[in-house]
């Protein structure tokens, strides 16, 4: 096992740098740049601010420089002054080497159009309410997905089947930009049971965990029902009943975690989705999360803001890929890592 995980480390830090290295390109590829704007920018001051961010060097040591900022970490005594260009995202203190003595790592850079912030001060105050928002969804997708699939796979061809499938298909067809406001219409301004918008208490995160949460549930009811009614023509449940085993014992101990392989593949990358900021739920019920920023700083040109949102949604997809696969041998024990 970790020789595994050791594994997918290694091959994370190579995917990271794949990621960076498209990203990067693509970004200076698109016409344009953080410092357009309509009424335009005198040539003189356009060429001051590049300088001053390093946009006038040569792509080659502009990207060489951004790598090394992210990656490679400081071992420092001097008394930390944060500025636009020294900013870490880890300030973890080493008492060891000496009182002052810091590691810092991660230095992602200033934001590009938002002159007084950097992009590490975007993520302290804005990813921990997606990811807030992220994980209150997931649970709701999970709550309400997986048993409505175990009810309809159970009860196939049944009124409780066409009910479950039927929620689940208005789940996928309706989006969450016709949901959100109806929710909010009817639970917050007809009813005035919630809060229609906002973050920082556990009712403003009620409708918008359940809008964003609902849509999902209906793929992961879907993606439950048609795995467990596969798994219990196999050979191996048939044995079970005929061994005398009850069928609650048949379901749970020998169907359902099998079943749940392709549920568990699908949850890793949907954790990673949602935990990065969503725009549109974020943007319908006024969330300060990190969608909003990634949005707009696309919009913008903010460069440094786009890559470091993107290796960030990278980095979580790959853990939670990683994640996945080492819940493949306790679901099914034939799965062995290797």
């Amino acid at each position: 096992m970790a020789v595994f995980i050791i594994r997918r480390l290694l091959w994370m830090m190579l995917v990271l740098l794949v990621v960076s290295a498209i990203t990067f390109i693509l970004l200076r590829s698109v016409p344009g740049g953080p410092f357009n704007t309509e009424r335009g920018v005198p040539e003189p001051v356009q060429r001051s601010l590049e300088e001053k961010f390093n946009l006038s060097a040569p792509l080659p040591e502009q990207y060489l420089k951004y790598l090394t900022d992210i990656t490679i970490p400081r071992i420092t005594g001097e008394e930390f002054r944060r500025s636009l260009t020294n900013d870490y995202l880890i300030n973890m203190p080493l008492p060891f080497l000496g009182e002052k003595t810091y590691l810092r790592w991660m230095n992602f850079g200033p934001s590009l159009r938002v002159r007084s912030r950097t992009v590490n001060q975007l993520f302290l105050e804005n990813l921990p309410i997606s990811f807030q928002l992220g994980i209150a969804a997931l649970v709701v997708a999970v709550a309400i997905g997986v048993p409505s699939g175990v009810v309809a796979a159970l009860n196939r061809n049944s009124w409780l089947d066409y009910l479950s499938m039927g929620i689940a298909i208005t789940g996928v067809s309706v989006s969450i930009i016709v949901s959100a406001p109806l929710l909010q219409y009817l639970f917050g301004v007809q009813w005035k049971l919630l809060p229609a918008s906002g973050w920082g208490t556990l009712q403003q995160a009620i409708l918008p965990s359940f809008a964003l949460g609902f849509t999902y549930s209906a793929l992961l009811a879907r993606l439950t029902r048609a795995s467990l009614l596969q798994v219990m023509t196999e050979d191996y449940v048939r044995t079970a009943r005929a061994k005398g085993l009850s069928e609650r014992v048949v379901v749970i101990i020998h169907a359902l975690k099998n079943a749940l392989i392709p549920v568990v593949t699908v949850i890793g990358p949907l954790f990673a989705l949602l935990v990065t900021g969503t725009f549109v739920a974020e943007t319908i019920f006024a969330i300060p999360g990190m969608g909003r920023y990634f949005v707009t700083s696309v919009t913008n040109r903010d460069f440094t803001v786009v890559m470091g949102t993107i290796l960030l949604y990278a980095g979580f997809l790959v853990l939670a890929n990683m994640v996945v696969d080492i819940l493949y041998a306790w679901l099914d024990p034939r799965i062995r890592l290797s």
